[in-house]
């Protein structure tokens, strides 16, 4: 197993009381809601957080929970100063925790059902604006052909695959370093990929983006060893490449690039949908090129164009 994969105990320094639910719920998350181990690792530390507060004040038993322990918790975390996405986060864990615990018997009522947190602010970090991306596909050529190696030029190919696919695509790091070659359906331009919930889409893959991957592809064996497997892309010892290693190939390449934000892959994904909307694509098709489960996680792409068409408005408008 992955240690990476592997589930942290939510229930270390709980009181007995409340420490097996706690368990089995991680159980529950993994193997019936399916959900990512990054989102296990945040709901277990949100739950364990929870329940260290709760032993605080001398409760250890779930079902003694009320709604008043609840708003008290996030009130604390509040205090000592935490984000407003974090109180969010808390909040929902809670209320997914003790509608499993109600749903499996383990507590007569739901303390969570009407719990409320503040908004979490729906900002977006700053993205790439349509001529530094010119840019960064500028400077990705200009290192391919600099290469004075074949492995070298391997390393540059690869790297421009990787930002145009997280930029025509819009992919989440982990699903584009889950990718592997029988998933590329070159006749109808399409890659299947697997997001979220191992729910799996068919997202279109631009032309750019083709010629990067197909040059890629190429060169391929010149850095896959024998764990590479089916992946796409691999890392330099060989193996499926690790998201670490994206996010510094993405933060690098943006270094290099002037006027550029540093962003990460996920900023290409932010970067991708805003320019997609600007361009008049519809927000439904938005979202399933996203793998958005709501609507509502990608309207936030068009409160970021339409602040853009204020501002030209206000620049441009000789009465505005």
């Amino acid at each position: 197993m992955d240690p990476r994969e592997a589930d942290p105990s939510p229930a270390h320094a709980v009181e007995a009381g409340l420490a097996p639910a706690l368990d089995a719920w991680a159980s529950h998350l993994r193997w019936e809601r399916n959900l990512a181990a990054h989102t296990r690792r945040a709901y277990a530390g949100d739950l364990a957080n929870l329940a260290g507060f709760l032993a605080g004040r001398g409760t250890a038993d779930w079902a003694l929970v009320d709604h008043r322990d609840l708003r008290a918790w996030l009130a604390d975390l509040h205090r000592r100063g935490a984000e407003r996405t974090t109180v969010a986060r808390r909040a929902t864990a809670a209320r997914v925790f003790f509608a499993w615990a109600v749903g499996t018997g383990r507590v007569p009522h739901d303390p969570a059902a009407a719990l409320r947190a503040p908004r979490a602010d729906r900002n977006l970090p700053p993205t790439l604006d349509r001529r530094a991306t010119a840019g960064v596909f500028e400077h990705l050529a200009a290192r391919i052909a600099a290469a004075e190696d074949p492995r070298e030029q391997a390393v540059a190919l690869r790297d421009a695959a990787i930002i145009e696919v997280l930029y025509s695509c819009g992919l989440r790091v982990s699903e584009l370093c889950g990718l592997d070659t029988g998933g590329w359906d070159a006749d109808r331009r399409l890659l299947r990929v697997r997001g979220k919930g191992d729910k799996e889409r068919a997202t279109p893959l631009g032309v750019p983006a083709e010629r990067a991957l197909a040059a890629w592809l190429a060169v391929r064996p010149l850095l896959a060893g024998p764990a590479a497997g089916e992946c796409v892309f691999v890392g330099e010892r060989g193996a499926r490449i690790d998201p670490r290693v994206v996010r510094r190939i993405v933060h690098a390449t943006l270094a290099a690039v002037p006027d550029a934000p540093d962003l990460g892959p996920h900023g290409l994904r932010h970067a991708m949908a805003t320019h997609l909307l600007e361009g008049g694509a519809d927000l439904r098709s938005v979202q399933e090129m996203l793998g958005h489960a709501s609507l509502g996680t990608t309207q936030i792409y068009t409160h970021v164009t339409n602040e853009r068409l204020r501002d030209a408005f206000r620049q441009a408008h000789p009465r505005a």
